[in-house]
C-alpha cells in the first residue's frame, strides 16, 4: 500500500477496525475511508454496492461483523450466522465488482474444531465438530474463508483471511453480558473493588487455558500482511485443491503462540485492577473449549511476531474501562 492509497476499514469502530485505523494513521496513510453503520449498512447488498462504486477502495480490510461471548453466542444464535454471511458475502463481492486489489478478510480462532490438535495450524480448518456454543459464528468465518478461497481461484483475486486468537485491547465491548472474557472480567473486578467485595465468582472451572493478543498487535500484523511484496502475499493465497491435491486455504493464524488458564488470567486481572480479594469458581456454568492455541508459525516466517505482553495490554484496557466508565 502507498501512503495515498485509498483504503476501506469496515467496522472501524470496533476493537479491530479502530485498531487497524490507529495504526495506518500512525504510519501515515492518508486516505481511509470510514463508514459507520448508520451510514452505511453492510447488510443491504445495493448500498454495499453503491459505495464501492463510487469510492473504489484499493485495499479492504474487513473487520465488520457481530460479535459477542458465549451468552451473546447462545442467546442470538439465528443473527449472529446470519448478519456475518451477509456482511461479508456483500462487502467481498463487491470488492471483486469493483476491482479491490487486495481483500483481508479477518475471522476467529473458533473456526477450528473443538478438539483440534494443540496448537492450532491452519491446516485443522474443517477436520472435526465445532464448539457448539459458537458454531453459527464459526461457520459464518468458515464461509467466509471459503468464499475468499473461492473468489481467488475462479477470479484470480487476491483475498486473503486471517484468524486472530482471542482479542482484547482500547474499544473493547465490557457489557456485563454480552462481552468476551477479558472485558468481562476487567469490569466485574472493577466493579467489585468499588462496591469493597471480598469475592469475585468466575464463570466455570478456570481449568481452560486461551490465548490472548492484544488488539493493537493484530492491527499491526493485519498492515504487515496486507503490505507483503506480491511474491510472498501471493503465497499465502491458498491453492487450487483439484489441482494441487493439497489442502491449503488462504488462511493465517495471529497470536503469540502461549496461553494461560482462565484462572491465571483472572488472577493477572485482578492485580492489574487492585483486588485482593478471593476467586470463586462457579463450576455449573459452562467452560467452552479446554485449551485453544494458535499455531503462529507461518506468520512468524513471514517477520511478525507480537510484542505486547498479556500484563502490558491488560494495564491499557484497565485504563480504557476505567476512562469509559468515569465518562459515563
Amino acid at each position: 500500500m502507498n501512503l495515498e492509497s485509498c483504503i476501506y476499514v469496515a467496522g472501524h469502530r470496533g476493537l479491530v477496525g479502530s485498531a487497524i485505523v490507529r495504526n495506518l494513521e500512525a504510519k501515515g496513510y492518508t486516505h481511509i475511508l470510514k463508514r459507520t453503520h448508520a451510514e452505511l449498512d453492510l447488510t443491504d447488498a445495493a448500498a454495499t454496492d453503491a459505495f464501492f462504486a463510487e469510492h473504489k477502495p484499493e485495499y479492504v480490510f474487513l473487520a465488520a461483523a457481530k460479535v459477542g461471548g458465549i451468552v451473546a453466542n447462545n442467546s442470538y444464535p439465528a443473527e449472529f450466522i446470519r448478519d456475518n454471511l451477509v456482511i461479508q458475502a456483500n462487502v467481498i463481492h463487491s470488492a471483486w465488482k469493483h476491482g479491490v486489489t487486495r481483500l483481508m478478510f479477518l475471522g476467529s480462532s473458533c473456526i477450528y474444531p473443538k478438539m483440534a490438535p494443540q496448537p492450532m495450524r491452519e491446516d485443522c480448518l474443517l477436520t472435526g465438530p465445532l464448539e457448539p456454543t459458537n458454531r453459527p459464528y464459526a461457520l459464518a468465518k468458515i464461509a467466509g474463508i471459503e468464499m475468499c478461497w473461492s473468489y481467488n481461484r475462479q477470479y484470480g483475486t487476491k483475498y486473503l483471511a486471517v484468524m486472530p486468537t482471542n482479542l482484547y485491547g482500547p474499544g473493547d465491548n465490557y457489557h456485563p453480558e454480552n462481552s468476551h472474557v477479558i472485558p468481562a472480567l476487567l469490569r466485574k473486578f472493577h466493579e467489585a473493588k468499588q462496591r469493597g467485595d471480598r469475592t469475585v465468582t468466575i464463570w466455570g472451572t478456570g481449568t481452560p487455558r486461551r490465548e490472548f493478543l492484544y488488539s493493537d498487535d493484530m492491527a499491526d500484523a493485519c498492515v504487515f500482511l496486507m503490505n507483503l511484496p506480491d511474491d510472498r502475499y501471493t503465497s499465502l493465497l491458498g491453492s487450487d485443491e483439484s489441482v494441487s491435491g493439497r489442502f491449503e486455504p488462504p488462511l493465517v493464524n495471529v497470536g503469540v503462540g502461549e496461553d494461560v488458564t482462565i484462572r491465571e488470567l483472572a488472577e493477572l486481572v485482578g492485580k492489574v485492577v487492585g483486588f485482593d480479594g478471593e476467586l470463586i469458581f462457579d463450576t455449573t456454568k459452562p467452560d467452552g473449549t479446554p485449551r485453544k492455541l494458535m499455531d503462529v508459525s507461518r506468520l512468524n516466517a513471514m517477520g511478525w511476531r507480537a510484542h505486547t505482553t498479556l500484563e502490558q495490554g491488560l494495564r491499557h484496557a484497565a485504563d480504557d474501562l476505567i476512562n469509559l466508565m468515569s465518562a459515563t
